[in-house]
């Protein structure tokens, strides 16, 4: 399957209607692991395919490093997902994001955090590098 600007949209409304149905059951106020575990769950009752605590490989110069980086869901191994359950989003969760994007070359991410009122309106943000320009639009 070819993956597309519309794609990904679409699946990144799934991904954080997942992320509400989750916040929805559970509210704010847990740890970040246990609103992942909800999430993963459901992501499968919905059928969509995911990887959890993946390693992002770091390559500096040329060489692979071992380094301790791991991005909480990939989904449909397209789709970067962080989690977070505290007060705020910081420039910093952004920059994380970009940055895991960039090395396991993928076009789109969504940051959710679950410690808020609303995940729609306040407690999601999604983010695209120049992969996702370069996608054609369907």
């Amino acid at each position: 399957m070819e993956v597309t600007k519309k794609y990904l949209d679409e699946l990144t409304y799934k991904v954080i209607g997942c992320a509400i149905e989750v916040h929805k059951h559970l509210g704010p106020g847990l740890l970040e692991s246990i609103y992942e575990k909800c999430l993963l769950r459901e992501l499968k009752i919905r059928g969509i395919n995911y990887k959890n605590q993946l390693w992002v490989p770091l390559q500096y110069k040329g060489l692979k490093l071992e380094a301790e980086l791991r991005l909480d869901v990939l989904v449909e191994d397209v789709l970067c997902v962080e989690l977070k359950a505290q007060e705020g989003l910081l420039p910093i969760h952004d920059a994380t994001l970009l940055s895991y994007m960039q090395m396991l070359e993928k076009p789109k991410g969504i940051l959710i955090n679950f410690h808020c009122v609303n995940i729609f309106k306040e407690g999601q943000r999604t983010l695209v590098n120049n992969l996702f320009s370069e996608l054609p639009e369907e």
